[in-house]
Formats: C-alpha cells, sequence, structure tokens
C-alpha cells in the first residue's frame, strides 16, 4: 500500500477512533460514578471528606470568623462561646486558622503534585519513546534524585531556598517528578512497542502526533493515578515541614505551623494542638481513601476486584 494512502487510512481511523473514544468515555464515567459508592465504598468516604475539604478551603473568606492572623483576643482562651476551638498562645483564634489552614494545604497539595506529576509525566514520555543515551542519562538522574530520603532532600532544598510557600512547591516539585518520570517511562516503553504504534511509525506520521494522538492517552490512567495519590502526600509534607520551621512563614495558617507553635503549650492548652492535628488527619485519611479508589478504578489490574 502506498505511504500516502496508508496515512490517509490512518488519519481517517483516528478522527473516527476520537469520536467513539468520546462517546465511550461519557458512558464509562457515568457509570462510573453511578456505581461508585457501591463498588468503592471506603473511596466515597474518601471522596465525602476531601468534598467537605475543598468547600472549606473554597469558601474560607465566609466560614472563618475572624481574621486568622490577627492577635487581638486573650491568649489560651478555652473551647466554647465566641471561640468554638479556643485561642492559642498568640491570642489568635484556632477555628480561622484550621479553616484557612484548609485552604494554604490545599493550594501546595494540587500545585506541588499539578506541576511535579506533569513535568515528571512529560519527562518519561519524551525519554521513554525515544530511548538512547538522553534516556539512559535521564534514569542515572532520576536515580540520583531518588537515592536521598524524601524529608533530607526537602529539608536541604528549604534550607537553600529560604522559608515560604512557594519555595516549599518548588521543593515538593522536585520530589514528585522524579518518580513520576521514572513510573510513566515504565509505562510508554509498553505502548511503543504495541502495533498501532508500529503502524503509525510506518505510515511516516510525526513522532509528536504519535506521541500526542497515541501515547499520552496511553499513559493518562497512569498519570491520573499519581495525581491522586500524591496530593495527600505532598500534604503532610509541607506540614512537616511547616512543622520543623522550615515551610510557611510563621504568620501563616499552616496546619504544621500551628502543632510546632503548640508544641509547649500542650498542657495548658491541649486544643491548639488538637484541632489542627484532627484536620490534618482527616484531609489526608480522605485523600489516601480516594486516591486508593480511583487507583482500583484505573489500574486493569484491579478493576472489578472490589478493593477498597
Amino acid at each position: 500500500m502506498d505511504t500516502g494512502v496508508a496515512r490517509e487510512a490512518i488519519e481517517r481511523g483516528e478522527r473516527e477512533e476520537a469520536r467513539e473514544e468520546v462517546r465511550t468515555g461519557r458512558r464509562e464515567l457515568w457509570n462510573v460514578l453511578r456505581n461508585f459508592p457501591r463498588r468503592q465504598p471506603l473511596g466515597a468516604i474518601g471522596g465525602v471528606l476531601v468534598a467537605l475539604m475543598v468547600a472549606v478551603a473554597l469558601l474560607a473568606p465566609w466560614l472563618a470568623p475572624h481574621n486568622p492572623k490577627a492577635a487581638g483576643f486573650d491568649t489560651f482562651i478555652p473551647p466554647g462561646g465566641g471561640f468554638p476551638f479556643g485561642t492559642d498562645h498568640l491570642g489568635r483564634d484556632v477555628l480561622s486558622r484550621v479553616i484557612w489552614g484548609a485552604r494554604l494545604s490545599l493550594y501546595v497539595g494540587l500545585t506541588s503534585v499539578g506541576v511535579g506529576v506533569t513535568l515528571g509525566s512529560l519527562w518519561g514520555v519524551v525519554t521513554g519513546f525515544f530511548g538512547g543515551a538522553w534516556d539512559t542519562v535521564s534514569q542515572r538522574v532520576v536515580d540520583t534524585l531518588m537515592a536521598f530520603p524524601p524529608i533530607i532532600l526537602a529539608l536541604g532544598l528549604m534550607a537553600v531556598l529560604g522559608q515560604s510557600v512557594e519555595n516549599v512547591i518548588v521543593t515538593l516539585t522536585v520530589l514528585l517528578a522524579p518518580a513520576a518520570a521514572r513510573t510513566i517511562r515504565s509505562t510508554t516503553l509498553g505502548v511503543k512497542e504495541m502495533m498501532f504504534i508500529e503502524a503509525c511509525r510506518a505510515a511516516g506520521l510525526p513522532l509528536r502526533r504519535v506521541i500526542a494522538r497515541h501515547v499520552v492517552p496511553n499513559v493518562m490512567a497512569t498519570y491520573l493515578v499519581l495525581f491522586s495519590v500524591n496530593i495527600g502526600y505532598a500534604i503532610v509534607v509541607e506540614a512537616a515541614l511547616s512543622f520543623l520551621g522550615l515551610g510557611a512563614p510563621p504568620d501563616e495558617p499552616s496546619w504544621g505551623g500551628m502543632l510546632t507553635g503548640a508544641t509547649e503549650h500542650l498542657e495548658r492548652a491541649p486544643w491548639i494542638a488538637l484541632f489542627p492535628g484532627v484536620a490534618l488527619s482527616l484531609s489526608v485519611f480522605g485523600l489516601n481513601l480516594l486516591g486508593d479508589a480511583v487507583r482500583d478504578l484505573l489500574d486493569p489490574r484491579l478493576r472489578g476486584t472490589g478493593a477498597g
């Protein structure tokens, strides 16, 4: 068959396949959403917790009764009355700081995971598809970055970059990108050996089109799993850095920073640590449950097992 005719046939097939994928995707999405609570009850619980966290973060300006940075109240007011969560050692409303802490944690988690996993995935697709010397050098870089314990690497980067929310995001991006690159690369290596990829290359289609139209859609499920399971991890690392004094600035309402400020006053005012600790635990718990459910639904090896 002439190469031009083969290319035209493949292009027609791509258009028809794209239309069919849209129709099939809509049906599958509806079926997944409809059956999600039954097939993944723990995932549904996680989804409720995550939805609550998102709602609190988005509505923080209206839900918080006071300015989270204002220190104009009496110190160590116990929970009750006008201060449902009490006040801290500086006279700040703990409830307002917990509410705004949800916004900070969600912002850091989504931004760092979005940037880190996306860059790592692009890195993995390109190096896995083209291979060669660039792939070898790339994997040695990944090996080097992954050889460091994550918290040690995070502490070192924050010590160099300085204390700020933006630098926390940069640090988390560096932590997340190498693992995402390695995972997506391994998926790409399997995809590029499939017959339809060989057919596209034999027909002379541009490689960038092969990657965009055929490789990327086939690694998207892995990307979504990486995205969902890493948000809770990013929030925990941000809280750990803030707890150690290297994350968000002290005046920012960070759950980890609130726990740091409460360490010296646990006997006198345990509520200062209790409420941010509970908020952090429930948020990460919900994200992990939801991430595991997404992984089980998208991973063909686990689909249909009913794992929660």
